[in-house]
């Protein structure tokens, strides 16, 4: 069997021809063959490989492209990109051994090894594994580890779930950890010895003399240096050489000439000057300040470990939530397997307790279904035979069978993961003044630290020259550009991962923050306010045709249809048991309804819109009933056979239970609420009055919507659209927020920034709660940014001491450094704990 696979991420012959190598050596594979044109691999198998072990093969040779089935659509069907919308690229494929810079200084670049960003000098931290894969061992033979469950080939014992092995953050934490063990081990003796000098009758002077103390400190201090915090001097060099200045840039030249300055002083004391003398003639060395701000600067290093950790806590969340088997019937026989084995059509049995392994049908049984991971509802939800099962979510006390639709990267749970962890590394527009500053903030810091020294040299008590020295380190030290990069994506991460805990999902930052803005909400009706689960009320025929006869003719015309309104009057014919026709030259009006040739008959369903673009005659006495059918806020359509009116069917939609309220809060935020409908005016208007609604707009085309929104833009509004389906995807993408229902179509969510698990207006009240809180935690963290280096960098300089007497130590510059970005961190973090409820 041939099968055509998307790649992305090939560049050049050197990518072909490392794809091509790599997937042929899978078992099983016959011939590759790479396009790089076309972004496409055509790979020749005796028998269907998953697509995940394709990915597997790809990464574990080094090959960090993503493969995903399916050939890639046309470039203008792809996308659609908009003045007012954020441009979606596809991020390499994430998994264990791709690294990231956590202040995003390069954009979406990603790393295949560990390390510190060429820009910022923090250390890169590592993407989460979203392609997980569960393999087995043996408790008594570990070197022993296969892909499915079983028995143990050496003892015959029942193989045991494996471990997944310590991440890079853990790793990169433990390290650190030990680290910062040895430099206080060192650290502390030689702040002691230095600061014994200052205790009457000194004890330690007693015992040696000060001179080999002195010795004994650069000793201490050699390790904190050259060992453990020997990475901050490799980041400030590389800062200076590809002059991509940063905090390490500071830290690296205060330490390193307080450090050097030292060792010259121990070794050669006589060639200084007076003015860097103390009053008894000695020169004071700083291996102590050199010795604790390292280990302080460490610290936070790994306090900020730590917390990036917990930043991305929500991804590894849903994460856990994927199951890592299955059980596949097969032969009739129950059989236990990988999960990524499944594909689509396997039936699966799900028992009580089970996650459901992929999404998919129940074909056999019902139960109850725990959700609240993917809805974020606590309460379960009835399941019964023909309804929806997403992966991830727990069954309840019953067992029953189900059919795989979607496996993989199509799942649900999937895409869940990979848009959270795409948009949590996205950049809000709001971050752009925190770039614009930082790019400026190390040249101005350096300027204003040897314009303290030259201050304090001129004008500065004696010893001038050590004033001037202590307070230019301290200026260095104390200023801290990291905390402003950090102060937009960290709370962006944890504000992204909170949404998709609550069901809702956001695409990108941009997205997050337009939120916050937005004036207006333009809604559709049916799947958006209502539950877009319409159902049949009433099939009316005109004397001279029987209403089987018309059930039967629009039933079978609709069943080539998608439409909620089609998939209605569909099941209402089966329910009748009435046998379907075939319909020739079938077509779809958009914003109108459909026509198609039945029997030799032109038959044609639809609203009024639909009956005057076919020239179809109607009675007044069919247009009167129809009225008062509407005016029940049931939406009509008009049938005819060869363009005369014959009857027509009542649809009616229940509002969601939660539309009222939503649009109600939303109103008393100052948000104009207009619903924008395809249905008659009596029909909306119905709808309408009963949510207290003054603004609907009623029988819109799709190109209506779309114009409505571009003359509210036109003037100055920030404009969202709520939508589920197809019709509704060129409105979604004008918006400058699209928001997708997520029970609805493919394309809808597609084009759409923020997608609603659930399904309802509630969502867009949690959206822009949620949007209000991380908005207004990047601006408390960009004031502590702003307000800590705009204090901090003039009392280090010695401002205050010709009024008070005050100088600041660089090592308590130090510790304020490693703590302002840890508290930036910290605060982000507190959006954990937000409530999104009103």
């Amino acid at each position: 069997m041939i099968h055509t696979y998307t790649v992305t991420g090939m560049s050049c012959m050197g990518c072909k021809a490392s794809v091509e190598k790599a997937l042929s050596n899978l078992d099983g594979v016959i011939n590759v063959t790479a396009d790089l044109k076309k972004a496409e691999a055509t790979i020749e198998m005796i028998s269907h490989i998953p697509v995940v072990k394709l990915q597997e093969a790809l990464l574990h040779a080094g090959l960090h492209y993503t493969i995903e089935e399916g050939v890639q659509k046309d470039a203008s069907s792809k996308e659609i990109n908009h003045p007012h919308t954020h441009s979606h690229k596809k991020l390499p494929v994430p998994g264990n051994g791709i690294y990231y810079c956590p202040m995003h200084c390069e954009g979406d670049k990603t790393y295949d090894k560990p390390g510190d960003c060429p820009v910022c000098g923090m250390d890169l931290v590592e993407q989460p594994r979203l392609i997980s894969k569960q393999q087995y061992t043996c408790s008594m033979h570990p070197e022993v580890i296969k892909d499915e469950p079983g028995a143990c080939p050496i003892c015959g014992m029942d193989l045991i779930p494996l471990e997944p092995s310590e991440s890079a953050e853990d790793k990169t934490y433990n390290e650190l950890a030990r680290k910062m063990k040895i430099s206080v081990v060192f650290a502390l003796p030689v702040f002691f010895i230095s600061m014994s000098e200052m205790i009457h009758n000194n004890p330690l002077s007693n015992l040696l003399n000060m001179n080999v103390w002195n010795w004994i400190q650069f000793i201490l201090t050699l390790p904190i240096v050259f060992y453990t915090c020997f990475m901050f001097f490799v980041r400030a060099w590389k800062s200076i050489i590809t002059w991509n200045l940063n905090m390490f840039t500071l830290i690296g030249i205060g330490s390193g000439v307080a450090f050097l300055f030292s060792v010259a002083a121990l070794i050669f004391p006589t060639a200084f000057p007076d003015e860097f003398k103390t009053h008894d003639g000695s020169v004071h060395l700083y291996f102590e300040a050199v010795a604790v701000i390292l280990t302080l600067v460490l610290l936070g290093q790994l306090l900020e470990a730590r917390a990036h950790s917990q930043t991305s806590s929500s991804i590894k969340a849903l994460l856990k939530m994927t199951p890592s088997e299955a059980t596949l019937i097969e032969n009739g026989q129950d059989k236990v397997v990988s999960i990524h084995n499944i594909i689509v059509g396997n039936l699966l049995r799900v028992k009580p307790g089970d996650k459901i392994p992929v999404d998919g049908l129940i074909k056999d049984g019902s139960s109850t279904i725990d959700e609240s991971m993917i809805t974020g509802e606590p309460i379960p939800v009835d399941k019964k035979e023909g309804d929806k099962v997403s992966a991830g979510t727990i069954n309840g006390t019953k067992s029953f069978v189900m059919e795989a639709q979607k496996v993989g990267a199509d799942t649900l749970l999937s895409q869940i993961i990979q848009m959270v962890n795409s948009a949590s590394r996205s950049r809000a527009p709001i971050q752009k003044l925190a770039d614009l500053i930082s790019k400026y903030f190390v040249p101005i810091v350096i300027a204003i630290s040897v314009i303290t020294f030259a201050i304090w040299s001129v004008w500065g008590p004696e010893p001038a020259y050590i004033y001037g020295f202590v307070n230019a380190v301290a200026v260095l030290i104390i200023a801290c550009p990291c905390a402003l990069g950090l102060a937009t994506p960290m709370s962006v991460m944890v504000g992204i991962g909170k949404g998709a805990q609550e069901g809702i999902l956001i695409k990108n930052a941009e997205a997050l923050e337009i939120m916050n803005k937005v004036t207006v909400l333009i809604t559709d009706k049916t799947g958006t306010i209502t539950e877009g689960k319409p159902s049949v009320n009433k099939v009316f025929a005109i004397e001279g045709y029987s209403e089987e006869d018309l059930i039967q003719l629009i039933a079978s015309l609709n069943q080539y249809s998608e439409h909620p309104l089609a998939t209605a009057v569909t099941r209402y014919g089966k329910e009748k048991g009435i046998t379907f026709i075939d319909a020739k030259d079938f077509e779809a009006i958009a914003g109108k309804g459909v026509t198609g040739i039945i029997n030799d008959k032109k038959v044609s369903l639809g609203n009024l819109k639909l009956m005057e673009h076919m020239h179809v005659s109607i009675v007044g006495s069919l247009n009167t009933s129809i009225l008062e059918e509407q005016k029940l806020g049931k939406t009509v359509s008009y049938i005819s056979i060869n363009q005369v009116a014959v009857g027509y069917v009542a649809i009616s939609d229940a509002i969601k239970t939660n539309s009222k309220t939503a649009i109600a809060e939303l109103m008393e935020q100052g948000v104009e609420v207009i619903m924008i409908t395809g249905d008659n005016k009596n029909t909306a208007k119905a709808v309408a009055d009963e949510l207290h609604l003054t603004n609907f707009i009623a029988e819109c085309l799709p190109e209506d919507k779309l114009n409505m929104i571009k003359k509210l833009q036109a003037e100055g509004k920030l404009v969202a659209m709520a939508g589920d389906g197809i019709n509704d995807s060129p409105a979604l993408a004008q918006a400058n927020v699209g928001i997708a229902m997520g029970t609805g179509t493919d394309v809808a969510i597609e084009n759409s920034e923020i997608t609603l698990v659930k399904g309802d207006l509630h969502g867009i009240v949690k959206a822009k709660k949620l949007s209000r809180n991380v908005m207004r935690n990047i601006k408390q963290n960009l004031f502590f940014a702003f307000i800590y280096n705009v204090l901090g960098v003039p009392i280090a300089a010695g401002i205050l001491f010709p009024f008070f007497g005050l100088l600041l130590s660089p090592m308590i510059a130090a510790a304020a450094m490693s703590l302002s970005s840890v508290s930036v961190i910290a605060n982000a973090l507190r959006l954990k704990k937000a409530s999104l409820d009103s």
